[in-house]
């Protein structure tokens, strides 16, 4: 019923750091993500072994222009994007937090949507570099990396989605109650086990990938 990975091949393989920048992650930020620092130590040691596996790594970082063409209906949805006070390109506020920042020749791409698959080049990228499989990490669990997560399995790319390496903030109440960010990550990750990603630990990750 769900997708299992057994092996990883790190020849076809890559990770996807979604929006793990400023905006999201730096103390006091317009979009603060607290639960994304805390995962800080695990996505570092993720991605050096990534690297030293020789798996391909991809951020993203999601932006939009300052006049507002390109922000559709997140401008109603969320004041600090319609303020312009976060996500706004051409600022710091868009770079990856330097705990992470990429290394040599690592592609940053620039999205404008949940996904980071939306309008972007992303899958191009992937197809032209002979990836199968993506490891989805970052922020947060059930919007961008959720998105991400299942644009790719449409797009025909198995999907890990890394537990310990993904997080998200707490919900206010809308209508339903308050939604701790605990319970946003715990519930979100029971929907992908199920319905389009092998759900693991980053642990699981280094288990799993072939060695010559």
């Amino acid at each position: 019923m769900a997708m299992h990975i057994d092996r990883f091949d790190p020849a076809t393989t890559a990770v996807i750091v979604v929006d793990m920048q400023n905006d999201f992650i730096a103390s006091g930020a317009p979009l603060e993500t607290p639960m994304g620092r805390d995962l800080l130590p695990t996505l570092s040691r993720l991605l050096d072994h990534a690297r030293h596996a020789g798996m391909k790594v991809i951020y993203t970082t999601h932006a939009h222009r300052s006049n507002g063409c390109d922000m559709g209906l997140f401008a109603e949805i969320y004041p600090p994007i319609a303020e312009r006070a976060g996500l706004i390109d051409d600022t710091a506020g868009i770079e990856i937090y330097p705990d992470l920042a990429p290394r040599g020749d690592e592609i940053v791409i620039k999205k404008h949507r949940y996904s980071a698959f939306f309008g972007t080049d992303l899958d191009i990228i992937l197809r032209s570099s002979g990836i199968k499989t993506v490891i989805v990490t970052g922020v947060t669990t059930e919007n961008c990396c959720h998105a991400t997560a299942r644009d790719a399995m449409f797009n025909g790319y198995h999907v890990a989605f890394i537990s310990d390496a993904t997080g998200t903030y707490d919900y206010p109440d809308a209508g339903f109650g308050p939604i701790p960010a605990k319970d946003v990550h715990r519930v979100t990750l029971g929907v992908l086990a199920v319905s389009t990603a092998h759900v693991m630990t980053t642990d699981d990750v280094i288990k799993k990938t072939a060695t010559a």
